[in-house]
């Protein structure tokens, strides 16, 4: 059974982020909030935890993980940036978007598309997501928790407690999560391309 955790939403208390920590280095698999849903992390790290959330997901080894960073320099350790896609992706975070960009050699292979050698990498506007990667102290490898059949990402923590009590490892709950995804903007070939519509306006990238 997956244990449940209800973190303050503005002062995240610290033995509970610790224990949260302590589980991901673990090797386990948490469903946490952020600011476009819930969704499925655990280490960079950990093998087993990616294949558990492509299993929850239904989804194939072509699946595109995020990285979620904790601010645009470790973002920038992650994935190359050009001038112009530095600019904008810097006046865009944090928010609800996901970047698809080349990744850099910091990244393990099994992280990256398999044929582009790209990763995605997003940075929220979320308190508590803030506090958790600050104590973790690494980027977290993420997916929207979408489940198969579904187009809108979880957004009630009990409710994900009851669904997918026996697939995850813990469950956090940290005050009201909007149901909306991240809006993806692939970068990959040098120019914006928004892919997905989401939670994050699309303009400022239809303009660039």
């Amino acid at each position: 059974m997956a244990r449940y955790l209800d973190v303050h939403p503005v002062n995240p208390q610290e033995r509970l982020l610790q224990q949260i920590v302590d589980a991901l280095r673990d090797d386990q698999v948490i469903a946490y909030p952020t600011d476009s849903g819930y969704a499925l992390g655990c280490q960079l790290g950990n093998r087993d935890g990616r294949d558990r959330i492509l299993r929850i997901r239904g989804l194939d080894d072509k699946h595109h993980f995020t990285l979620v960073c904790k601010d645009f320099a470790q973002l920038g350790q992650l994935a190359k940036l050009d001038n112009s896609a530095f600019r904008a992706i810097k006046a865009a975070t944090p928010g609800p978007y996901t970047f698809v960009l080349p990744a850099t050699q910091e990244v393990p292979r099994r992280l990256m598309h398999p044929k582009k050698r790209t990763v995605g990498v997003r940075i929220p506007e979320h308190v508590f997501v803030h506090s958790l990667l600050d104590l973790l102290g690494e980027p977290l490898l993420s997916s929207t928790l979408i489940l198969p059949g579904e187009t809108e990402p979880r957004s009630l923590g009990w409710e994900i407690k009851e669904e997918l009590d026996h697939q995850v490892d813990l469950v956090v709950e940290a005050g009201e999560t909007l149901a909306e995804p991240t809006t993806v903007i692939d970068w990959s070939e040098g120019y914006p391309e928004v892919v997905r519509l989401g939670a994050g306006d699309p303009g400022r990238f239809e303009a660039a």
